[in-house]
């Protein structure tokens, strides 16, 4: 551990925090995180893994490969464990994690939610003036809102591009994988319309498909929003190109799609966000 202090890099670091907070990433996502190519990504990538600083997993598949998805290996985690004065953790425990989050039911949609944060850091990385300023993962989010509701992320995305109008939009985001019948998924509205007025963020829904997206606003148009929520859709497909930044985003009640930055301001007494 000793000789790994000063053999890491400022990007190391950053990785191993952000691994740290948010728990894998695939190969291609942690390019877009930090690093300008896919064979710079891999060439260290593979040498923190051999020095035990990551760990990573994949699945078979056939045909072809599945992409790595990167962790903690026993070093990266003991030298987090030292940075904050706690005991160091066995290796073995740590690969016993590993094997669990491999294993994991909830790997899919983990890893959802990650790349939807991923593609607003590197739309950020491409755009100066755009910035990704908060990232919170589930059990952060949990924190903040205790019992009255789960988000699966919680982000501050702040634009002053002259496409962004120099607006910062705070937002709380629910991946859906299609499993959820939709009047589970529209129950959750109840616990975000219950959050205090310095919470009420508008709720994101990342949804697979277009199909699943008009459901969606069907369902709701029926049900009907609790008062003060602001909710806005988009899907994976139809923001492949532009991403989560760009004018994907169909508020409930409206036809027309807008930026991550033209999101409504937070209602109900609330500011803009809390920081």
């Amino acid at each position: 551990m000793a000789a790994e202090l000063g053999r890491l890099t400022p990007r190391d670091r950053h990785l191993l925090n952000l691994l740290d907070q948010h728990r894998t990433f695939t190969t291609d996502q942690l390019v877009d995180l930090a690093f300008g190519s896919v064979g710079r990504a891999r060439n260290r990538l593979n040498t923190l893994h051999d020095r035990g600083i990551l760990d990573r997993f994949r699945h078979y598949q056939r045909p072809g490969s599945q992409a790595w998805r990167w962790t903690l290996g026993p070093v990266g985690a003991a030298l987090l464990a030292a940075g904050r004065d706690e005991a160091l953790p066995r290796p073995a425990a740590v690969r016993d994690a590993t094997a669990r989050l491999a294993m994991s039911p909830t790997l899919a949609h983990l890893l959802t939610v990650n790349g939807f944060f991923v593609a607003l850091t590197a739309h950020a990385r491409a755009h100066p003036g755009a910035r990704l300023v908060r990232w919170w993962n589930e059990a952060r989010c949990r924190e903040a809102c205790g019992t009255l509701v789960r988000p699966d992320g919680h982000g501050v995305w702040s634009d002053d591009t002259r496409a962004g109008g120099g607006r910062a939009v705070p937002f709380w985001v629910e991946a859906d994988l299609g499993t959820e019948t939709l009047p589970r998924v529209v129950g959750k509205l109840t616990g975000y319309a219950a959050l205090p007025p310095r919470r009420a963020y508008p709720v994101l829904f990342w949804l697979p498909t277009a199909a699943r997206e008009a459901n969606l606003h069907t369902h709701l148009h029926r049900a009907g929003l609790p008062d003060g929520l602001t909710v806005a859709t988009a899907t994976r497909e139809h923001a492949a190109a532009p991403g989560p930044a760009g004018p994907v985003w169909r508020i409930v009640g409206h036809h027309d799609r807008v930026r991550l930055a033209h999101l409504p301001a937070p209602t109900g007494g609330g500011t803009s966000w809390d920081g």
